[in-house]
């Protein structure tokens, strides 16, 4: 597994499709993942450190783990099958460790809501890199891997 952070919110230039860009600490390695709009709004709302007068869907999934005394330990985006994202998000609990199936986008929004470590599993990261790329695909890819610190400025969420 390799721990990663959220590095940026960006918008496919071909679709208008939130992704959601996960790198390494060492910034050696880079994940997009295509979100839906609603996660992509409560990712950069908490990367902006946005403040709502009342709890948002993963603010109360956070508030309602505090209240039953689970902590999570970690979310790790652990397979791809089918250009779709499979994530676990692990809880501790008073009973023990529970884990729990979730999209990677919701497990990244409760996992930046309660300060847990974001991890992928190293299959991922390989077998993102053998999808199965159409001509735009490709086109989009080495976009991606062109992108330079400024480029994604011009696509702040």
């Amino acid at each position: 597994m390799i721990r990663m952070k959220v590095a940026k919110i960006i918008l496919d230039p071909f679709t208008n499709s939130p992704i959601v860009i996960l790198k390494d600490f060492e910034e050696r390695k880079a994940l997009p993942i295509w979100i839906g709009l609603f996660e992509a709004n409560a990712i950069a709302m908490k990367l902006e450190e946005v403040v709502t007068p009342r709890p948002m869907t993963h603010d109360l999934i956070a508030n309602i783990l505090k209240s039953l005394e689970a902590t999570v330990e970690r979310i790790v985006v652990n397979d791809l099958v089918d250009n779709t994202f499979y994530a676990r998000i692990y809880l501790s609990t008073p009973a023990g460790v529970v884990e729990v199936d979730s999209r990677p986008s919701d497990a990244i929004a409760i996992a930046l809501r309660t300060n847990a470590p974001i991890y992928v599993e190293e299959v991922v990261l390989e077998k993102a890199k053998s999808f199965d790329l159409s001509d735009r695909d490709q086109l989009l890819k080495e976009w991606l891997e062109n992108l330079s610190p400024e480029d994604l400025e011009r696509f702040r969420a």
